[in-house]
């Protein structure tokens, strides 16, 4: 939670805590929406606490902008205000089997959901989600048929608990969240009937779509004594965090992009009040709507699964490092990955490639490798990644991005950004403050009507003191890393030949011939009798 000095931009207090994420299965990534829930209100809290040590008055507080995940999906129980499952976050994969099947019934010569949505139909977006919960799930099931059930991305979720939840909250979301459900139509900015019945979603559990500058509703903050003083005095908008993101880094013009580097790393690029559809692997997504009567702005998107959580996958599952900011403390100590590549496919490969058979793997290893090299390695995955996603913005734009406007979490390690600027061959530009999607969703709820208090006007908004990192390498050691890396990333395919089933049959991944296990046991065999000292 960060507050913001609608004048000047300048973050005043703010507070964080760490979400837990679940994996109950492979391929499976969950999050609990009350846990979720309950972390807003204490880093409400805390936040609070810090500004009155700062002898600010929390009443002067005007206005909260929710800023989310987009695509991770919840329903929720409006009588009791139950979550009826856990979060089925973005990156989650349960649902390939659902994507397959869907395939086969769209027309090759009239893909009409890709041509209503911006999007192609993956695991990614919300419908095939909402699809396995309504499948699977029997407490969704009998919700739905009794009336009770209530569907949305975070910010629906956060918005309707918060600004009353089963005492009347406020069921809405805003356009730039619902174009990633692949149910909305970005052309008439309306739940699309046709796309609701290819999937088989119930119009009726949908939240109000509205825009992302406007007020929602009041906050309801009775149950925290300490911020009792809001009740009823702040209102509420939202935008999706890329969207958010763009609006923080100023991307109001034609061709200004920006890339954010979180759990994944996503490069949007304005495109103005026309929708460009890529040849290059890229989404067409609505890029925000900053009032009820202003115009849409649309956005090329360039999107990839894993960045700031391949981070966390070596703290959390490999150990080889105790916290996110050690990372960059390793990569120093070897200045290089000697030859190490790390393709973090850990959700299949995203943009441009759109290949859920993918799996991460690390490739060129030698007996010299160590953990340095690794750390190092998983650094530049995320720099090669944007690479890859920048040129097919270039190729589908015509115009090659002079230089790169960055943010997110990740930002603040300056071996990444430059290995950035290396890898681009571009210079990198950072703001001294690089949480933008934040900024963002305060920008855009300042400016609502009926609060007034942030003008987005070019002559008002706030010079931003920005550090620039420029390529240091030669543009041919440049390519040479990159050709190598595109290498790596092929041998990452076609790894996943057998989804397993959706109902969480934990069932083979790869169907393979009964010959490979013998002899894979042979080999075992083999090689433990060899360490033993019997051959």
């Amino acid at each position: 939670f960060q507050v913001f000095n609608s004048k000047t931009a300048e973050l005043l207090s703010h507070h964080q805590v760490e979400i837990k994420q679940e994996f109950p299965r492979e391929g499976w990534v969950e999050q609990d929406p009350k846990e979720i829930l309950h972390s807003v209100y204490e880093c409400i809290e805390k936040t609070c606490e810090k500004l009155g040590q700062l002898n600010i008055d929390i009443s002067n507080i005007k206005a909260i902008g929710v800023s989310n995940q987009r695509e991770t999906t919840v329903v929720w129980d409006k009588l009791t205000g139950e979550p009826l499952y856990n979060a089925v976050v973005w990156l989650d994969l349960r649902t390939q089997s659902t994507v397959e099947s869907l395939s086969k019934r769209i027309p090759g010569n009239n893909n009409f959901v890709k041509s209503k949505t911006g999007l192609p139909l993956s695991t990614y977006f919300s419908a095939v989600k909402l699809r396995w919960l309504l499948d699977n799930v029997r407490k969704v099931q009998k919700a739905v048929e009794e009336d009770r059930a209530l569907f949305g991305t975070i910010d629906s979720w956060l918005i309707w608990s918060l600004t009353g939840g089963a005492s009347g909250g406020v069921h809405c979301t805003d356009v730039t969240n619902a174009s990633r459900t692949m149910l909305f139509n970005i052309h008439s900015l309306e739940w699309d009937k046709e796309l609701c019945e290819f999937f088989e979603i119930p119009m009726k559990i949908l939240p109000n779509v509205r825009s992302s500058s406007e007020i929602y509703g009041l906050m309801e903050m009775n149950n925290i004594v300490l911020v009792s003083v809001l009740y009823c005095h702040v209102y509420f908008q939202c935008l999706g965090d890329q969207s958010a993101a763009l609006v923080g880094q100023m991307c109001f013009q034609d061709g200004q992009a920006k890339n954010t580097y979180g759990t994944g790393c996503f490069l949007l690029c304005n495109t103005g009040r026309k929708c460009v559809f890529s040849e290059h692997g890229l989404l067409t997504t609505v890029a925000y709507k900053l009032g009820r009567d202003k115009p849409v702005y649309y956005a090329l998107e360039g999107s990839v699964a894993i960045a700031g959580a391949v981070i966390r996958w070596l703290r959390d599952n490999l150990g080889i490092i105790k916290t996110s900011e050690e990372i960059e403390k390793l990569a120093k100590e070897v200045g290089t990955s000697y030859g190490c590549y790390f393709v973090p496919a850990f959700s299949g490969l995203y943009a441009p490639y759109w290949e859920p058979s993918a799996r991460g793997i690390i490739c060129g290893l030698t007996q010299f490798t160590n953990k340095c090299h690794i750390a190092f390695a998983a650094l530049e995955a995320v720099c090669f990644q944007t690479r890859e996603i920048l040129d097919a913005m270039n190729r589908d734009c015509g115009i090659p991005l002079s230089h790169l406007q960055v943010d997110g979490g990740m930002t603040n390690n300056k071996i990444l950004m430059q290995l950035q600027a290396d890898i681009l061959y571009i210079p990198v530009v950072k703001p001294s403050m690089p949480e933008t999607t934040a900024l963002g969703a305060a920008m855009a709820a300042g400016a609502a009507e009926g609060v007034g208090v942030w003008s987005l006007e070019p002559e008002d908004l706030s010079a931003v003191t920005m550090e620039r990192f420029e390529p240091q390498i030669n543009a041919e050691e440049s390519e040479i890393r990159y050709s190598t890396w595109k290498k790596a990333v092929m041998k990452s395919m076609g790894w996943v030949t057998t989804q397993s089933s959706e109902s969480g049959d934990p069932s083979i991944f790869c169907s393979l011939p009964l010959g490979f296990f013998i002899v894979s046991s042979m080999v075992m065999l083999i090689g433990a009798r060899y360490l033993s000292g019997q051959f």
